[in-house]
């Protein structure tokens, strides 16, 4: 039986008069990936701000691994292994990939000075666990392709210890071949027993990668199924009414 990463119980969040997310709960179990969808506003990108540390709910609880947690920062996120990659990657574009990896968290040696080959050495190991065919480890990532741009996003995740990933529109910055080699990555992050919340607009990815499915609308939640147990068909529908098939 797969083990509870994540509970999000009854979340609300309200923007002056305006129910972003109302009464939302959600599961994410290790080694799933959960897709979020949802049109626009429909509260998706809020509920996760929450979990990640962004926002702060006005109502409901979070459990992390079945023990209520605090998360009032993105720090506080990071100290429950909760690391999200943004869809704008969040990278410095005029630093290499072992700089990103390492920022605000460098390694120093005994004598106080930074400990470049040390951080060359974790930082290419950890990046091509996530792609072996990333050679460009001193380029400035601005000269980088979307998807190496993701792959040290992800590398920096892992490396720091992440065992739940909120994933932004993964792929919305990727090409055909870089996006099919995001899905391996997917499967082989959920083998090393680590959840995934995808948020995307991308029916059909979220429905070819995801073990679950929910659906938002207009803060409320719709409903979530299995993948197996639903449509694409039927999922749209959810997506365009707010309602769930009877």
């Amino acid at each position: 039986m797969l083990t509870s990463l994540v509970e999000m119980k009854n979340i609300s969040k309200n923007f002056g008069g305006i129910h972003a997310v109302d009464n939302v709960s959600a599961e994410l179990k290790e080694g799933e990936v959960l897709g979020i969808l949802g049109h626009n506003g429909a509260g998706k990108s809020t509920l996760i701000k929450i979990l990640s540390g962004a926002c702060k709910a006005d109502h409901g609880i979070i459990f992390i691994n079945g023990k209520q947690a605090t998360i009032n920062n993105p720090r506080d996120a990071q100290s429950y292994g909760i690391e999200t990659i943004y869809q704008n990657l969040a990278l410095a574009d005029n630093l290499d990939a072992v700089q990103n990896i390492f920022l605000a968290r460098e390694r120093i040696t005994r004598f106080g000075t930074l400990d470049n080959e040390l951080m060359e050495n974790q930082a290419r190991e950890i990046i091509q666990s996530v792609n072996p065919n990333f050679q460009y480890i001193r380029e400035p990532v601005h000269r980088l392709s979307g998807g190496q741009r993701q792959s040290i996003a992800i590398a920096r995740a892992l490396f720091f210890n992440a065992k739940i990933l909120i994933m932004d529109e993964p792929t919305a910055a990727l090409g055909h071949k870089e996006s099919a080699l995001f899905k391996e990555l997917v499967f082989r992050l959920k083998s090393q027993r680590i959840g995934i919340f995808m948020i995307s607009h991308d029916l059909h990815e979220v429905f070819d990668l995801s073990d679950r499915v929910l659906v938002m609308s207009n803060g409320k939640l719709v409903g979530q199924s299995y993948s197996s147990e639903i449509s694409k068909d039927e999922l749209l529908r959810m997506i365009i009414s707010g309602k769930k098939d009877n």
